[in-house]
């Protein structure tokens, strides 16, 4: 390992400025404008797994967004096999005035790279690439046998995914999954999570009557569609931020006493936390610590909400129509569809006859725990040590990475997920970046992670 190390501390400042070529590809899946640019970022980890060393790479096109693979199958049959999947698809930048800088012209500030997909995820995509060619480059061969797979759709729900990995079983059999989309705990925390949470996106539209209104006239006679879809809203939950609709428990898997007390030991500090996002207290389901309802129970939040004037200045008037986005972060063993369900008659028993409802699913994807106790796990713990020099801790995220029950159901392999960002990094928000120590010391841990993979 001395050369390989070596190799990576010599070319730190080369592999960041090859991480800036890639940062600087407007990938924005949901975009439709960016659509020949999803296809250009595609090709160009393309021609990076080339670059490193691997084999049989191809682009495979899907109804959306393109998926690579690429792998290295040559330590031999004895030696596991690891499936490394992420993402080069970004979220959009809006709003582009908050930014400091633009937002794919990628820039180093007080030790960390900023620019769109910095963090989530093709800084964390590029720790996989460098840590393979250092092997590639000074050994000419891998300990363990590799593939990748880098989607295009992650962040619009990675819905042609399941099909993908359905039709390419054979293709795509490992061992162990590794994903490198988390965040850790905290700064100079390296983490590992077990635990992912699932997702059901829905949303409500509201018809009053059958056009804008003057309030002079109708108001009082007509149910205004905005204040009836705030009474929607507020039924969904109590002040006390208990889900109200019913069932919504019901399959909920709840967390242990081993698990609270693991939270208990993560080096959390609530008054940080409430002054780093500048709030006068924390707010959640009762019972429960900030973390635990951050992680590891099922939440439901409005994500937007409109209907009618919004203009400068006032114009008296009714709206025919409002609506609100409304997902649910749902835990293990909470299934998506049934989930939808439970809403949707919910929302349509709640709703007042004076206006039409409709609901509809967005997009969804189930919840995910890995046993902490696996070789392929302990692997990690190992190769964290090193890399950073010091233990893992354990932690819970409360984001969605759906694929990772995919994974777990079709493969049947079990999912690592190690992940070197950190939750101040402002993924999805303006400003998103990537500590650069963190993206070294992540090409440092998965060197020494194929090593004790190749042990097991």
């Amino acid at each position: 390992m001395e050369n390989i190390l070596k190799y990576i501390n010599d070319n730190r400042e080369e592999f960041v400025d090859e991480l800036k070529e890639f940062l600087r590809i407007p990938s924005i899946s949901t975009n439709p404008d960016n659509k020949k640019d999803v296809r250009k970022c595609a090709e160009y980890v393309k021609a990076q797994l080339e670059k490193i060393g691997l084999e049989n790479i191809n682009i495979y096109d899907t109804p959306g967004h393109p998926v690579v693979y690429g792998e290295w199958l040559k330590a031999g049959v004895d030696k596991p096999t690891i499936l490394i999947y992420g993402h080069y698809d970004v979220q959009p930048v809006d709003p582009l005035e908050l930014w400091t800088d633009p937002p794919f012209e990628p820039t180093v500030r007080d030790g960390n790279i900023f620019a769109r997909g910095s963090a989530d995820d093709k800084g964390q995509v590029f720790i996989h690439m460098k840590s393979i060619e250092s092997h590639l480059k000074n050994t000419n061969k891998l300990p363990v046998n590799i593939k990748f797979i880098i989607e295009g759709e992650e962040e619009i729900g990675s819905v042609n995914l399941d099909n993908f990995i359905e039709k390419n079983k054979d293709l795509l059999k490992c061992d162990y999954v590794v994903v490198s989309d988390t965040a850790m705990f905290d700064h100079d925390v390296p983490s590992i999570c077990y635990g992912l949470r699932g997702l059901a996106y829905m949303q409500v539209e509201v018809t009053g009557p059958n056009r804008d209104l003057h309030s002079g006239s109708f108001g009082g006679a007509v149910n205004n569609p905005i204040n009836a879809l705030s009474h929607i809203i507020c039924k969904l939950k109590d002040d006390k931020g208990k889900i109200l609709i019913d069932g919504f428990y019901d399959d909920v898997l709840n967390l242990t006493d081993k698990e609270r007390l693991e939270y208990s030991k993560l080096p959390f500090d609530e008054k940080k936390y409430m002054e780093g996002l500048e709030i006068n207290e924390v707010f959640g389901e009762e019972g429960y610590s900030t973390l635990e309802r951050a992680s590891g129970r099922p939440t439901l939040d409005c994500n937007g909400i409109w209907g009618g004037f919004q203009g400068e200045g006032a114009k008296t008037v009714l709206p025919s129509k409002a609506a609100a986005k409304i997902s649910m972060r749902l835990v293990p063993n909470q299934e998506p569809e049934k989930i939808e369900k439970l809403f949707t008659d919910f929302v349509k028993k709640i709703s007042p006859d004076s206006v039409k409802v409709t609901v509809k699913s967005l997009h969804g994807g189930k919840g995910a725990i890995t046993p902490i106790d696996s070789p392929g796990v302990n692997a990690a713990v190992e190769a964290m040590k090193k890399g950073f020099g010091k233990s893992p801790v354990f932690t819970r995220e409360g984001g969605s990475i759906p694929v990772v029950n995919t994974f777990q159901t079709l493969l049947n392999a079990p999912t690592i997920l190690l992940g070197f960002g950190l939750p101040d990094e402002n993924a999805h928000s303006p400003d998103e970046h990537l500590n650069l120590n963190n993206f070294h010391n992540g090409i440092l841990s998965i060197a020494h992670y194929f090593n004790e993979l190749s042990k097991i």
